[in-house]
């Protein structure tokens, strides 16, 4: 049984077309990332995933049925927005929160000092939520989402004001609840993060699936065409690259270069170049990051709706 499942869900805001037959499936004990540039329409998809919108059309099916506002005990979220009440202790909150989903009060306690405890902000139990920084204030939030032990979890940027040990902290947490058996969603900008985490992935540009699947095989499409390139010194010698008939497009991350090779390219070739004028630490091929397929596929639907916008016009004034 799936989780979630949308079946050509489409949201409109007046003229605004947020989601625009969008379907996908969410299987059981994974990891999912809802991708996408910034007004692609992930939001929407989960706020009507959760009931707090209602889709124009199309169906939304959790946990095998027709949505329907009881299965929502069987869920938890946590917004991109902070929805913590600041003048309320922090324990006190997580036992109210915990209650209205049906937990009483004493079984309430007991988890959010458990989950407090492997939050690391046990200590904080007693301030009041205002006192915590964001970043805290992250972590609660968090305990609250699964404090009433729900199957499917959902998450809208969950590393939101996290540095890179808390960041660390949620995503070892998130990684033994998958183990656990939940299934978990979540919508991030950060690509690092989907690679080390997710199972499946759905990439949505305006409203419209243009990438989904299993990761590793939407990776594994795209081949092993990249080269990591590591040279003693500064990396100035490696400056030739950005104009090389042989790189498609050169990312400089400081320690290393990666290249994209061109089509039909010979790798051996780079290789003969660079090692002409550098010392090369580090020559290696290396499959395309989630953050390169991102750009690629979103640049690549861009131009694609542009031209169907301009076939439309070139139609309309035939």
């Amino acid at each position: 049984m799936n989780p979630v499942e949308l079946k050509s869900v489409r949201k409109c805001y007046d003229q605004f077309v947020a989601v625009d037959d969008l379907s996908f499936v969410i299987p059981a004990g994974q990891i999912f990332g809802l991708l996408g540039p910034n007004g692609a329409g992930k939001t929407s998809t989960i706020r009507m995933m959760l009931g707090i919108t209602i889709p124009d059309s199309g169906e939304v099916r959790l946990f095998g049925e027709p949505f329907r506002r009881e299965l929502l005990h069987r869920v938890g979220y946590l917004p991109e927005e902070r929805g913590l009440y600041k003048k309320m202790k922090v324990g006190e909150h997580l036992i109210f929160l915990a209650e209205l989903t049906g937990l009483d009060r004493a079984e309430a306690a007991k988890r959010a000092r458990h989950w407090c405890e492997r939050m690391e902000i046990a200590s904080w139990m007693d301030k009041k939520v205002e006192e915590l920084s964001k970043g805290m204030q992250q972590k609660v939030q968090f305990v609250a989402t699964i404090l009433h032990d729900p199957e499917f979890i959902v998450m809208d940027e969950p590393f939101a004001g996290l540095d890179p040990v808390n960041a660390k902290l949620l995503l070892d947490v998130l990684l033994e609840l998958r183990k656990s058996g939940k299934t978990i969603l979540f919508s991030t900008h950060r690509m690092d993060t989907v690679e080390r985490l997710c199972d499946s992935i759905c990439l949505i540009n305006r409203g419209q699936a243009v990438l989904a699947g299993d990761l590793k095989q939407i990776k594994a499409r795209y081949g092993r065409n990249n080269v990591q390139i590591a040279c003693e010194g500064d990396g100035a010698a490696l400056g030739f690259l950005k104009q090389n008939p042989l790189a498609k497009s050169v990312n400089d991350y400081g320690n290393y270069v990666e290249v994209a090779l061109a089509p039909g390219a010979d790798a051996q070739q780079l290789l003969q170049q660079v090692a002409s004028r550098a010392k090369v630490q580090k020559f290696e091929m290396v499959e395309p990051s989630l953050e390169e397929i991102f750009i690629d596929v979103v640049g690549k639907d861009g131009e694609s709706d542009g031209a169907a916008r301009d076939a439309r016009k070139e139609k309309a004034n035939a």
